[in-house]
């Protein structure tokens, strides 16, 4: 083999007493796992809203932007459940560009990944103490689960992880809500059959053990459009797609039906400015079926202070540096808006 060993990465538990979560934040965390868990289950009419940058890149903008939406919170909480989105790993398609905080805790500077595990530990404490709210990130890689299964009330598998065996095994053994995209084929039966396995119980080798589950019952759907073979993209998130999506759900008999819609990539052809749009559409759907309604239950918008992209290494605070986002005056206009049409 010629893999070049570059340094040691400290352990999860080493990172942890490191960086720990304190018995307030715990308590917090886990009151909103569990208000988290009921809305999944359908035992709560609050509707989801998974909102934030693409990609986290500086604790500073991601916190005072987590301030604006924790402030926004208190006045729809009775009507929403807000997540803040705080992905720290960012899978690029062809392994080139920016991939987050976790290998490159400062984006000009070389990857170092035991640095980039202590400060995306470092954001989500911050976030979490300063907000009172629980974020959402993205399993990228399943071996980094331990390092952050503490502090995370929500997970997300990728487009292009969500076939991968082990990422679904994993999903099975964690014990917050898994939300698994339809894969960038747009084929939703390999989503359901994702979600089915996390639902189940397994045997596996995770992090140097035999391990066995028993399955995620709050594993659940995310639609995110696809990509056909021309490259264009093709959204699912109109009427008759989400009935052929809550019909194929209902078929498979699985727990806790739950369906939140992406509305940026596929689904936006990545125009970020159409997510306000497909979310009024999506809301407008629900008005329209009772199945739409009580299967099609939260949303997901790539948002931040300011609106668009800009490069690395740009100044403005608060812009992002991969994906372009929504600002927040369109964000918060979006946010007060479902809150009055859900």
């Amino acid at each position: 083999m010629s893999f070049e060993n570059i340094r040691k990465i400290p352990s999860p538990e080493e990172i942890i007493e490191l960086s720990p979560l304190s018995e307030d934040l715990k308590k917090i965390k886990a009151a909103r796992d569990a208000e988290l868990k009921r809305i999944i289950a359908g035992e709560s009419g609050k509707f989801l809203v998974i909102v934030g940058p693409c990609s986290a890149e500086d604790e500073d903008p991601v916190c005072s932007y987590v301030a604006l939406l924790a402030k926004l919170y208190e006045k729809v909480q009775d009507k929403l459940f807000i997540v803040p989105r705080i992905y720290t790993n960012k899978p690029r398609t062809t392994g080139e560009g920016y991939m987050g905080m976790l290998h490159q805790p400062n984006p000009i500077d070389e990857p170092n990944m035991a640095d980039g595990i202590l400060s995306l530990r470092k954001l989500h404490i911050r976030s979490m103490r300063e907000s009172g709210l629980t974020a959402a990130d993205e399993m990228l890689y399943t071996n980094n689960l331990a390092y952050v299964s503490d502090i995370l009330s929500y997970i997300a598998i990728g487009a292009r992880s969500v076939e991968d065996q082990q990422h679904r095994l994993t999903a099975s053994g964690i014990d917050v809500p898994v939300g698994m995209k339809n894969p960038t084929s747009g084929d939703l039966t390999v989503m359901y059959n994702s979600i089915q396995a996390a639902q189940s119980s397994h045997s596996f080798i995770h992090q140097d053990y035999e391990v066995k589950t028993n399955g995620n019952e709050f594993a659940h759907a995310i639609m995110r459009g696809s990509v056909n073979k021309h490259g264009f993209s093709i959204p699912n998130y109109h009427y008759e797609d989400l009935l052929f999506a809550a019909d194929m759900y209902n078929k498979r008999n699985l727990r806790n039906p739950f369906i939140i819609i992406d509305t940026n990539h596929a689904n936006s052809g990545k125009n970020f400015a159409e997510q306000p749009r497909i979310a009024k559409e999506v809301l407008h759907s629900r008005k329209y079926s009772n199945d739409i309604r009580g299967i099609v239950r939260g949303l997901m918008i790539e948002s931040y202070i300011q609106e668009g992209a800009q490069k690395i290494g740009g100044n403005t605070y608060g812009k992002s540096i991969t994906d372009p986002c929504l600002g927040w005056s369109q964000t918060e206009e979006l946010l007060y808006y479902m809150a009055d049409n859900v």
